[in-house]
């Protein structure tokens, strides 16, 4: 058996297989890390998934709230706009039908106080004043 020269040639083959090979290892396991990398993103989106699917239910259900109480809302805003209205009617209404006989009344009764505050002073400045104590018939 006769062993075979190995020549440089071998040698730079060897070394380069080996070279080769580390590689590829080096290579096997950044594809590794990788790999985990991508299995934590997957754990995390899968944790943001199953904590929004709540989240948007919650939010669902605050809409669908907050639409009825604007429903409610608009409902009071109208019935209020109602009353403005009738209020308004009634005020035109009160001084249609009491304000002029009021304001008549008012100027008659300041007619009849002057006149009789007229005549009053007409007759005391025409009488003499005496003045009667209690006891004097």
């Amino acid at each position: 058996m006769s062993i075979a020269p190995v020549t440089v040639g071998d040698i730079a083959g060897v070394i380069a297989a080996l070279a080769f090979a580390y590689l590829v290892w080096r290579l096997g396991s950044v594809v590794g890390k990788a790999g985990e990398i991508l299995d934590e993103t997957r754990i995390g989106v899968k944790g943001l998934a199953d904590g929004s699917v709540p989240l948007l239910g919650e939010v669902t259900t605050t809409v669908s709230t907050t639409n009825e109480q604007l429903a409610r809302i608009d409902t009071v805003t109208t019935n209020i706009a109602s009353m403005s209205s009738n209020v308004n009617a009634l005020t035109s209404l009160f001084a249609a039908t009491l304000g002029s006989p009021l304001v008549k009344v008012a100027a008659f009764s300041y007619g009849v106080r002057s006149a009789v505050g007229q005549r009053r002073a007409a007759t005391a400045a025409t009488t003499p004043a005496t003045r009667r104590g209690r006891h004097e018939a």
